[in-house]
């Protein structure tokens, strides 16, 4: 078996086979691919939380980063493997461990959906207004794509605040009337966001949605 095998392998959660190449070879557990990965960050992918468990015993550190500075914690919360991400953090990992771009798990978990994880996440204390090096925070991230069960666990927590913008002077308002996504642009302005804010173009959220969410908003403050 090559050790391009051992990391797919790795992937794909084949404990058995993992477990022969490290009884084989002990160092492999901290022996980076071409990506800088090592097993963790493709087991922690994968989802295998048992193989996942055995790394960590044998060695593995659990916020090792690859070449975008990712931890296992931030990949597993990106494919939504929530038993991961329970593993992870129990076992110490950095909830608020940013990428090189800035992003944390958090980041990741709400812009890909994945609600249940983002819960754990904000339980775990991850800081729910983080922003990336583009300014953008998990709510930016879920209200541009319209994922409304992640927006309304967002508006949820007593910390968010709804109004921060990012580098173009967007608030999370601006990006959801941008993209006409009616159910999130609802919910922030019932939850405080304002309409008002101006972002580097000198428009505010209502300057820049369709005419239709446009009343519907002026309808909700009314």
């Amino acid at each position: 078996m090559s050790i391009g095998t051992v990391y797919e392998r790795a992937y794909k959660g084949d404990f058995n086979q993992v477990k022969v190449k490290i009884d084989e070879d002990a160092s492999l557990v901290t022996v980076a691919d071409s990506n800088n990965r090592l097993l963790i960050h493709w087991t922690a992918l994968g989802g295998n939380e048992n193989l996942l468990d055995y790394l960590i015993d044998v060695g593995s550190p659990v916020d090792c980063v690859d070449d975008t500075n990712c931890t296992p914690l931030i990949l597993a919360s990106s494919a939504g493997r929530l038993h991961v991400v329970r593993l992870l953090i129990g076992k110490g990992a950095n909830v608020n461990h940013k990428t090189n771009r800035g992003q944390s798990s958090l980041h990741y978990a709400c812009s890909k959906g994945h609600k249940e994880v983002a819960k754990y996440l904000i339980e775990s204390d991850a800081n729910i207004n983080e922003a990336d090096i583009l300014g953008a925070t998990p709510l930016h991230r879920a209200a541009a794509q319209g994922r409304i069960e992640i927006v309304e666990l967002l508006l949820k927590s007593p910390d968010i605040k709804v109004n921060l913008c990012d580098s173009t002077g967007c608030t999370a308002l601006h990006l959801s009337c941008e993209e006409d996504r009616e159910g999130a642009a609802c919910m922030l302005v019932k939850s405080g966001a304002s309409i008002d804010i101006k972002n580097k173009e000198g428009k505010t959220p209502l300057d820049i949605c369709t005419n239709k969410l446009k009343k519907t908003l002026m309808n909700l403050l009314d």
